[in-house]
């Protein structure tokens, strides 16, 4: 395993993290999560991440069971809060009441005392970027959060809160979770270099553009059986990626991975990793195979040839 800073912190994280959004506590029961955790912990996944809103708090309970017999200084447990997880008005977006009360409810479904990083999952508009920054410096003050980050922000917004925090003498953030895959490129114009000069390093989910990038969707063919286009629940996610260019691009994407000795899964994930200003892609996994397949690219390179093919058949 490899394993980058986070941003300009001190926290180093694996290369490959694992993700839970629609996996743990959701499509693998509880075997398949404490085996799929137990392998990634094998290979040196530090990093597990989570949010209260995935399955309305069980992927969190799932997570913190499968990894309650872990050593807890070694995992980088990672979770989020913003989306509305009842009907009361306070209870969603990023004031200090929503904040607080999340993160206090995301610790007992995780099991634990502390997280090491949390995210704000969304920008809320209606709530003061200083007063979330603050209650997240509280949270860091009282030692039941390590770090905290953003996710899915502009770059505007990134900028606007990291100079809040800089001058009114408060924790800053120091990751941003990003949609980020050859098929969506969209933060490589602001938000990559924004980020990085305020420090923030990135998380990036949906690498793979939910499996889509792997080559197992064939144009004009019938999803497979247990995949996510299969699946009426994952499938709203999924569909915009099968169109026939895109399918058609991804074909092309395959020949040429297996041209490179590479399965198609390994140079979508080594085409996140090539830029160090991400430290780390968040992949999905439902099984140990799949989890394999994604752990293989761990230390495949991409070299300018590539990167030009590349950019060729998906332009940023």
């Amino acid at each position: 395993m490899l394993y980058r800073h986070l941003g300009a912190s001190g926290l180093r994280v694996s290369v490959i993290g694992l993700g839970s959004w629609l996996t743990i506590g959701n499509a693998i029961d509880a075997a398949a999560t404490q085996a799929l955790v137990q392998t990634a912990f094998d290979a040196g996944v530090n990093l597990f991440d989570t949010a209260d809103v995935y399955n309305h708090g069980e992927g969190e309970r799932a997570l913190g069971a499968a990894v309650k017999a872990l050593p807890r200084h070694r995992l980088v447990l990672a979770t989020k809060c913003f989306f509305p997880m009842s009907d009361d008005p306070n209870d969603r977006g990023l004031s200090r009441k929503h904040v607080h009360e999340s993160l206090f409810a995301s610790l007992r479904r995780l099991g634990t005392d502390y997280v090491d990083l949390y995210q704000c999952h969304r920008f809320d508009p209606e709530t003061p970027v200083l007063e979330t920054a603050r209650a997240m410096d509280d949270l860091i003050r009282r030692g039941h959060v390590l770090y905290w980050g953003t996710s899915q922000w502009p770059a505007d917004r990134i900028a606007e809160v990291v100079e809040l925090c800089r001058r009114e003498h408060l924790h800053a953030p120091i990751g941003n979770q990003p949609l980020y895959n050859l098929c969506e490129r969209g933060i490589e114009k602001d938000v990559l270099p924004t980020s990085h000069r305020c420090g923030l390093g990135q998380l990036v989910y949906s690498p793979l553009a939910q499996g889509v990038l792997t080559g197992k969707y064939a144009v004009d063919a019938t999803p497979p059986p247990g995949t996510r286009a299969a699946d009426p629940k994952s499938q709203q996610f999924v569909g915009r990626y099968l169109t026939r260019d895109n399918l058609e691009r991804v074909q092309r994407f395959a020949e040429l991975a297996r041209a490179r000795g590479a399965a198609p899964t390994e140079l979508a994930l080594a085409f996140c990793l090539r830029d160090a200003r991400i430290a780390s892609v968040l992949v999905g996994a439902r099984s140990t195979a799949q989890l394999a397949e994604n752990l293989a690219a761990v230390g495949r390179t991409v070299d300018d040839a590539l990167q030009q093919q590349l950019d060729q058949l998906f332009p940023a």
